[in-house]
C-alpha cells in the first residue's frame, strides 16, 4: 500500500468522505485545525466509548489519539460523567461568571502535585496556558526576547510558532539552530525577538544563553519534545542550573506531560523545578482548559490593583507596581474544573497510575519484540503513558534525529493500522488510557503484524 493509494480506506470509510466533502463547503480544508486532516479525508468520528472509537460508518477503532492525549480515561469514564452532571445539577446552571470554590480546590490540588506551583490562574487551552507563561516571565524581568527549543511545539500563535518543524536548509546549524516561522503571517517581529536553541545539547545551549542573556527574560521547553522525545536527566539539570545563574526564567509546557508521566508532570520524575509551568489536556478530562503556575512573586503581578478591573476603571494606578493584564470569559469553567479534579481524583486511585505505566510498557515492548521478527529497524521512544514508533536504531535525542527515521514506510504501516482498526493520526505519538485493556494491546500487536505483511 502507497500513501497515494490511502483512499484505499473507502468503500470502508465512504460516509466519511460524503461527511468530509460537505464540510469542505462551509469549513476552510474541512477541518477546523490544520492538525486533524488526514490525506485524502480524515475520519468522521460518531461516538466513543472506553479505549473505543466509532465512525459514521459504524467502524470500531482502538484509539492511541485520545484527543492528542487529553482523555487518560479514555471516552465517557463513569468518573468524569458524574462530577459532571452533579456540578450542572447543584449550580443550576452551566457557567457563573464569578469566582467559584472549584477553581481554590483545583488550585489547592496542583500546589500539592507539583513542585513548581506556588499560585495558579486558569486559562482555555494550553496555547493560552503557554501565552500566559510567557507574557508572565516577561512582564516579571522587563525583558524582550524569548529562547525556545528546535521542534518543540507550545501552540498555534506568533510569539512561539516559529522552528516547530523547520526546513533543516533554512535552519541552520545544530549546534546554532535559525528562527525560522512556521506560517505565513507570523510577524518578523517575533522572529527577531525568538532565540532557538539546541535540544539535549547542554554545552551548546549554555554558550547561546550567555551571548543573550541580557535581553532574555525566559526559557520555555516541552520537558518532552513532542510528547515522545525526552530530554536527558542532566540536560535538565544543567538547563535549570544555568537559567538560574543568568537570573532567565525557566517554563515548562506540561500541556502533554502533566499527569502523563507522574501525577506531578515531568517536574516531579525529573526533579527539576520550573519558575512557571503551563498545563493543559489531561487537566480537563477532555473539555477546554488550561492553566499556569509558579512562584509566588511572579504569579502575584496579575494581581488585580485595588480590585479595579482594567477594561472599565481606565488606567490602574500603576505608582507601586506592574499589573500583568489577564482574562477570560470563561477561566476556570466549573464544569471543566469538575471533570479535572474527577481525572485527577480517579488517577490517585490506589495502582491506577502504575497499572497504566504497566500496559503501557507491554504495549512498547510487544511491538518492538515483533518489529524485530521482521526484521524492520524500529524503536519505541518516550516516557509514561506516552511514546512514539520511530523506524531507526539510531538514537533519538532532538528534532533534527527524526530525519534519520523511515517516515515513508511509518506513513504506510499507519494508513494500514486506520484500516484494520487502530486509531493514530500518521506519525503521532500514542497516547495511553487506564482503560486500554490487554486485549486492546493484544489486538493492537496483531494489527502492526497483518500492517507489516502487507507494506
Amino acid at each position: 500500500m502507497t500513501i497515494e493509494n490511502a483512499s484505499l480506506l473507502s468503500p470502508q470509510m465512504k460516509k466519511s468522505a460524503e461527511q468530509y466533502y460537505k464540510a469542505c463547503e462551509v469549513i476552510p480544508g474541512g477541518v477546523t485545525a490544520n492538525i486533524k486532516y488526514i490525506a485524502p479525508h480524515p475520519i468522521i468520528m460518531e461516538r466513543g466509548s472506553g479505549s473505543k472509537l466509532y465512525d459514521v460508518d459504524g467502524n470500531e477503532y482502538i484509539d492511541y489519539l485520545l484527543c492528542y492525549g487529553a482523555l487518560i480515561l479514555g471516552h465517557g469514564h463513569t468518573a468524569v460523567f458524574e462530577a459532571i452532571s452533579k456540578q450542572m445539577k447543584e449550580a443550576g446552571t452551566t457557567i457563573f461568571g464569578t469566582p467559584h470554590q472549584l477553581e481554590t480546590v483545583m488550585a489547592e490540588k496542583l500546589i500539592e502535585l507539583y513542585p513548581g506551583i506556588e499560585m495558579v490562574r486558569y486559562t482555555n487551552s494550553g496555547l493560552e496556558a503557554t501565552l500566559l507563561a510567557i507574557r508572565t516571565a516577561m512582564a516579571y524581568t522587563g525583558k524582550p526576547k524569548l529562547a525556545k527549543f528546535e521542534g518543540h511545539y507550545h501552540g498555534g500563535y506568533d510569539q512561539v510558532l516559529i522552528s516547530v518543524n523547520p526546513d533543516i536548509n533554512q535552519a541552520g546549524e545544530a549546534h546554532n539552530p535559525y528562527a525560522v516561522p512556521e506560517s505565513k503571517g507570523v510577524p518578523d517581529y517575533y522572529v527577531e525577538n525568538t532565540i532557538v536553541l539546541p535540544f539535549n545539547d547542554l554545552e551548546a545551549t549554555e554558550q547561546i544563553l550567555r551571548t543573550h542573556k541580557d535581553e532574555l527574560a525566559a526559557v520555555i521547553l516541552e520537558p518532552i519534545q513532542g510528547g515522545f522525545i525526552p530530554a536527558e536527566p542532566e540536560f535538565m539539570k544543567g538547563l535549570r542550573r544555568i537559567t538560574k545563574e543568568l537570573g532567565i526564567i525557566l517554563i515548562f509546557d506540561e500541556v502533554k506531560t502533566g499527569f502523563r508521566l507522574s501525577l506531578g508532570g515531568a517536574q516531579k520524575m525529573y526533579g527539576v523545578t520550573p519558575d512557571i509551568t503551563a498545563l493543559g489536556k489531561v487537566l480537563g478530562g477532555g473539555f477546554p482548559v488550561g492553566a499556569i503556575g509558579g512562584r509566588r512573586e511572579m504569579m502575584m503581578i496579575s494581581a488585580p490593583d485595588g480590585g479595579r478591573d482594567i477594561l472599565t476603571a481606565g488606567v490602574v494606578n500603576r505608582d507601586e507596581r506592574e499589573v500583568l493584564f489577564h482574562s477570560g470569559t470563561y477561566n476556570g469553567h466549573p464544569t471543566v474544573l469538575a471533570a479535572g479534579l474527577a481525572t485527577i481524583g480517579t488517577l490517585e486511585e490506589a495502582n491506577v497510575m502504575d497499572a497504566l505505566f504497566d500496559r503501557t510498557q507491554l504495549l512498547r515492548s510487544e511491538l518492538e519484540a515483533l518489529y524485530r521478527n521482521y526484521g524492520v529497524a524500529m524503536q519505541t521512544v518516550g516516557k509514561g503513558s506516552i511514546f512514539n514508533i520511530v523506524l531507526t536504531d539510531a538514537p533519538i535525542k532532538n528534532y533534527r534525529d527524526m530525519g534519520k527515521a523511515n517516515m515513508q514506510l511509518r506513513k504506510e504501516i499507519d494508513y494500514e493500522l486506520l484500516r484494520l482498526g487502530v486509531y493514530i493520526k500518521p506519525l503521532n505519538r500514542y497516547s495511553m488510557s487506564v482503560v486500554h485493556s490487554e486485549e486492546d494491546i493484544a489486538r493492537t500487536v496483531a494489527a502492526h503484524e497483518s500492517a507489516l505483511k502487507c507494506v
